[in-house]
């Protein structure tokens, strides 16, 4: 194929504008204010998440006091009747040495309960501390994080304005290219590759790599408009007074 040397030109200049295209996308995904959303959001995730887990054990350890408070009401109640039916003079021998010892069996049982009653309460106390701590970090990062997103959209939103006027640089430059070399240079970007690339010291430039003595001298016989393709990249080799050849 041949194309005019200035039109082959074009080819570097639209290889530019597309790699600024592409540096001005690069740079909304990793822009450090992007970044700093993202740690946020994964921040608060994990505050709410144990703001959960501490409500969660405050309704079980809530409801662990008032099944053991119901026990010991219970057992309190039979203590207070098995001592009245004690005392009340009516019981004789061994009736009397059994309630004797049942209020005995009361009585630890109770204490067991209140000791058991006891712990939960502490627990709750460094619970009901630990749901505080959640909920401040929790209203704190959604702080933060309103904030950050502010910065976030701000960035991002002067980068989509170098993006689209980049954009806008770019199709310019393609108006103006012969449709057969876009062809070709297109084909390339599809690729995932480079379009074209200046030959210079003996180097593709969309590839960087070195071009071997024959290729070279090949590439120096061509005539000015044949279109030439890197052997490694497959890239439209320009040439221009850079290029040595």
């Amino acid at each position: 194929m041949r194309a005019d040397p200035a039109a082959q030109r074009l080819l570097l200049e639209l290889a530019d504008a597309d790699a600024e295209v592409a540096r001005a996308a690069h740079r909304r995904t990793t822009a450090p204010e992007v970044a700093a959303v993202d740690q946020l959001v994964e921040s608060l995730r994990v505050h709410r998440d144990a703001a959960v887990a501490a409500q969660i054990a405050a309704e079980d350890q809530e409801r662990e006091v008032r099944r053991l408070e119901n026990e010991i009401a219970v057992l309190t109640t039979r203590e207070q009747k098995d001592t009245a039916l004690r005392d009340g003079g009516t019981l004789q021998g061994k009736a009397l040495v059994e309630i004797g010892h049942e209020l005995a069996g009361l009585s630890r049982r109770r204490g067991i309960l209140e000791e058991e009653l006891l712990e939960v309460m502490e627990r709750q106390e460094a619970t009901a501390a630990e749901e505080l701590r959640c909920g401040a970090l929790v209203t704190h990062t959604e702080v933060e994080l309103a904030q950050a997103r502010e910065k976030a959209d701000a960035a991002v939103g002067d980068i989509d304005v170098q993006a689209a006027s980049a954009a806008r640089h770019r199709d310019e430059i393609r108006a103006r290219v012969d449709p057969a070399l876009l062809a070709i240079y297109d084909q390339q970007v599809a690729r995932g590759r480079v379009g074209a690339g200046l030959l210079r010291q003996a180097r593709c430039g969309a590839c960087r790599m070195e071009i071997d003595r024959g290729t070279l001298a090949r590439y120096g016989k061509a005539d000015a408009d044949e279109v030439l393709r890197c052997e490694e990249c497959g890239a439209v080799i320009v040439r221009t007074h850079e290029s040595g050849v």
